[in-house]
């Protein structure tokens, strides 16, 4: 039989409206001693069962709610919600054989990433419960959906607060590079040198929205990694397109996706180095673009550092508007889950203000579909994606009574 957990009186008002942790200062009562990863089933204070979820006695959350029935087969409940997230992908990017499979709580599966590249499927595993039970979650994979090869590349701080170790594994086949379909734009993912889990899937929609302002244009793709804004550009006709990126495995592979789909490198310009360095200096040589994107990481890894990151976000954007020409397109992301789109909106309006700037917000979107939003869920909604104009305006405004 699970261990039984009872919520303190009063504290059960997040979970009653469908979020799915519950910390471990809302615990009352603890019967048994489940290990980390184990099922515990959960009690309200008034002693009526509410559900079941991962324990963990390591991390501030305690209990990771799987269903709001006891679970009798662990395994064919995993089975079922993959199975589920899976018909989700097919109905969102018909006959797509590249997305994000599974979107943790998102899809009642806390803690699981899966990310599909064809017959390869990469793991991130954040919680304990599913890390106990990575062969069941493997099985499935192959039994379900055909898995030839199947690894892990993981987030070192999420699960450093399960108090799980860094390492990634190889549990099926072999790590070998991949090449997917992104809407109009192939890429050849290398695992290896990747970031996240090799590729942005939350991207997918907003890289194909942007080509409406690019056909003959010159644009600014920074923070590039493997070219997916820009590749996007030059496809819907972008007069030139400049790369840039901190990494150099990043910047090379910008090229080989630029040869992987017959574009014409001649308006093309690739550049390693520090964005804020590159920034100062295409604003010292009067550089100027039409388009400027920038898609940097996340700036505010916690709430200690939000300060910090803003002023970093404020002085990214102060510097791309300084090489925007005037009614040019300024698209800007932000993955910093501790600022929040309307913050994220006035910090880059704060960027404008010294130089008497004007933005008009034209469009805003988040991550693609197959990263759905729990909606109870604040949590898994992370993504800011924002398109301004730069308006022109008349240096000399006169008033006349």
């Amino acid at each position: 039989m699970p261990a039984k957990i009872r919520i303190k009186k009063n504290h059960d008002h997040r979970v009653r409206n469908g979020h799915l942790w519950l910390y471990s200062n809302e615990i009352e009562v603890l019967e048994g001693e489940p290990g980390n990863g184990d099922i515990v089933d959960v009690f309200l204070f008034d002693g009526n069962y509410f559900g079941s979820g991962f324990f963990n006695k390591n991390s501030l959350i305690s209990v990771r709610l799987l269903s709001y029935k006891c679970i009798v087969d662990l395994k064919e409940l995993l089975n079922k919600r993959i199975v589920q997230a899976q018909q989700l992908r097919q109905q969102i990017y018909p006959g797509s054989t590249a997305y994000r499979l599974v979107f943790s709580e998102s899809d009642m599966l806390p803690g699981l990433i899966i990310d599909r590249y064809n017959n390869s499927y990469v793991l991130q595993v954040n919680s304990a419960g599913m890390e106990s039970n990575i062969a069941s979650i493997i099985d499935i994979l192959v039994s379900q959906f055909g898995a030839k090869n199947i690894f892990s590349k993981q987030d070192a701080t999420l699960r450093s607060y399960e108090g799980l170790g860094a390492e990634e594994k190889i549990y099926l086949g072999k790590k070998e590079p991949e090449i997917i379909a992104d809407g109009k734009i192939r890429f050849e993912i290398n695992f290896d040198s990747a970031q996240k889990t090799g590729f942005y899937f939350d991207q997918v929609e907003n890289r194909q929205y942007i080509e409406r302002f690019c056909a003959g244009k010159s644009v600014f793709d920074g923070f590039c990694n493997s070219g997916g804004f820009g590749l996007h550009a030059l496809k819907a006709g972008a007069k030139s397109v400049f790369f840039t990126d901190a990494s150099a495995e990043q910047t090379a592979q910008v090229l080989r996706n630029i040869e992987l789909n017959d574009l014409e490198p001649s308006g093309v310009t690739i550049k390693t180095g520090d964005i804020f360095n590159v920034l100062e200096e295409l604003s010292n040589q009067g550089r100027s673009f039409d388009v400027i994107c920038v898609d940097p990481p996340a700036f505010a890894k916690s709430k200690k550092t939000i300060f910090t990151a803003a002023k970093g976000y404020e002085k990214l954007h102060r510097m791309a508007m300084r090489v925007l020409k005037n009614n040019g397109i300024l698209i800007s992301s932000s993955c910093s889950h501790y600022i929040s789109e309307p913050e994220y909106q006035a910090i880059i309006n704060r960027s404008t203000t010294l130089g008497k700037q004007v933005l008009q917000l034209i469009y805003k979107a988040g991550a693609a579909p197959d990263h759905p939003k729990h909606a109870a869920m604040d949590e898994t909604s992370y993504l800011k994606f924002l398109v301004f104009r730069k308006l022109e305006l008349s240096q000399n405004v006169y008033y006349v009574n």
